[in-house]
C-alpha cells in the first residue's frame, strides 16, 4: 500500500525515533509499504518518520530507475562516519522542489538488523553512504534542509508560504 509522505514543515519530521524492539509482522508490512511508497515516488530511500512512524527503520534501493530490484531494509541502523567529506546534491521526498549541495562523509560503517532479526554490518561509500546518512538523519529528526545555509532555507520557507497562500 502506498503511504502518504509527510511534508516539511510537519513537526512530526523533527521527532527523534525510537528503537524497534520486536520484528513483528506489522513491521514487515510497514517495510513493504515503505518500499512501495519509495518506488511510487521515484525515491532511492525512505525513513519511517517520513510516513508518520517514529521508529528506527529505513529502506533504500539504488538500483533504479529502470529496474527496482535491490531494496534493502535496515532496522535500528547506526552509522560510524569515515573518510573525508565529499559534496553531493540531495533532494528529499519530504522536502519537494528543493535540491541542494551538502557535504557528507565519503564512507560509513553501518550496523543494523534485518527483518529476520539478523545483525548486519556494512561498509558503504559513494551514493550508498550518502543515502544512508540522509535516511539516518531522518531517524534523528533532521532533514537535509537543516544542513543548508540560512538564506537558502529562508527562501525555501518563503516559497512554501507563498504556495500555501495560493492553495489555501
Amino acid at each position: 500500500m502506498i503511504l502518504p509522505v509527510l511534508q516539511y514543515p510537519d513537526p512530526r519530521l523533527a521527532r527523534k525515533s525510537v528503537d524497534v524492539t520486536e520484528v513483528a509482522p506489522k513491521l514487515r508490512e510497514l517495510a513493504a509499504d515503505m518500499i512501495e511508497t519509495m518506488y511510487a515516488r521515484d525515491g532511492i530511500g525512505l525513513a519511517a518518520p517520513q510516513v508518520g512512524e517514529a521508529i528506527r527503520l529505513i529502506v533504500i534501493d539504488l538500483s533504479g530507475p529502470e529496474k527496482r530490484e535491490a531494496a534493502q531494509v535496515f532496522v535500528n541502523p547506526r552509522l560510524t562516519l569515515g573518510g573525508k567529506e565529499i559534496e553531493s546534491e540531495e533532494g528529499c521526498l519530504s522536502v519537494p522542489d528543493l535540491r541542494a549541495s551538502l557535504r557528507r562523509a565519503e564512507t560509513v560503517q553501518l550496523t543494523a538488523t534485518d527483518l529476520d532479526g539478523k545483525a548486519i554490518a556494512v561498509d558503504a561509500d559513494g551514493m550508498f553512504a550518502i543515502c544512508l546518512q540522509h535516511e539516518c538523519d531522518h531517524l534523528d529528526g533532521t532533514l537535509f534542509i537543516d544542513h543548508i545555509s540560512r538564506l537558502k532555507r529562508m527562501l525555501y520557507n518563503k516559497k512554501i508560504a507563498n504556495k500555501e497562500k495560493k492553495t489555501g
